[in-house]
C-alpha cells in the first residue's frame, strides 16, 4: 500500500519493465549520446507523470522500470519515448543519421512486462474469498447472490 501512487479519482500501481534496442542492434549509445538519450527519457518521462524507478542504458538497447498513471499504456509510452528521442538524438548528433538511414534508429519492437508488488495468485486468492458462493457456476468470476 506505501507504493500506491495518487491522482485526482485514482489510487495505483502499474508498473512496466521495457527493453528496446537500437535498430540493427548498433553500439551508439555511448558517451553523449548515451547521456543525452538519458536525459530524454527523463524529459519524456517527468512530461507523462511517469516515473522512473530504475534506468540503463547500454550500448545497444535500454532497460528501464517505470510506474505509470493508469491513462498511460504500454504502446503509447514507448510510442512516445522512441519517437521523441529518436528525432532529438538524430538531430543533436549528425553522425547518426549515417548509421540509420530512413530516419528510424530504434528496432521496431520491444519487451514490456508488468510488475507489481502481489503475485497473480494472491489476487486470484483475493478475488475467490470475495462475497458468496458463484451464482454462474464459474469458479473464475463470480457474481455475488444480490439477495
Amino acid at each position: 500500500m506505501e507504493n500506491y501512487r495518487t491522482s485526482a479519482h485514482t489510487r495505483f500501481d502499474i508498473k512496466y519493465h521495457f527493453v528496446w534496442s537500437t535498430k540493427y542492434r548498433k553500439p551508439v549509445l555511448t558517451g553523449p549520446v548515451g547521456t543525452r538519450l538519458r536525459e530524454l527519457v527523463r524529459e519524456i518521462c517527468r512530461t507523462n507523470e511517469i516515473e522512473i524507478l530504475q534506468g540503463h542504458v547500454s550500448r545497444d538497447h535500454v532497460h528501464i522500470l517505470v510506474s505509470a498513471p493508469p491513462n498511460m499504456s504500454a504502446s503509447k509510452i514507448m510510442q512516445y519515448i522512441k519517437g521523441k528521442s529518436s528525432r532529438k538524438l538524430m538531430m543533436e548528433f549528425r553522425h547518426l543519421n549515417k548509421q540509420f538511414w530512413g530516419r528510424h534508429m530504434w528496432a521496431r519492437g520491444y519487451f514490456v512486462a508488468t510488475s507489481g508488488n502481489v503475485t497473480d495468485e494472491v489476487i486470484q486468492e483475493y478475488i475467490r474469498l470475495q462475497g458468496q458462493e458463484p451464482v454462474s457456476g464459474d469458479e473464475n468470476f463470480r457474481v455475488e447472490d444480490q439477495g
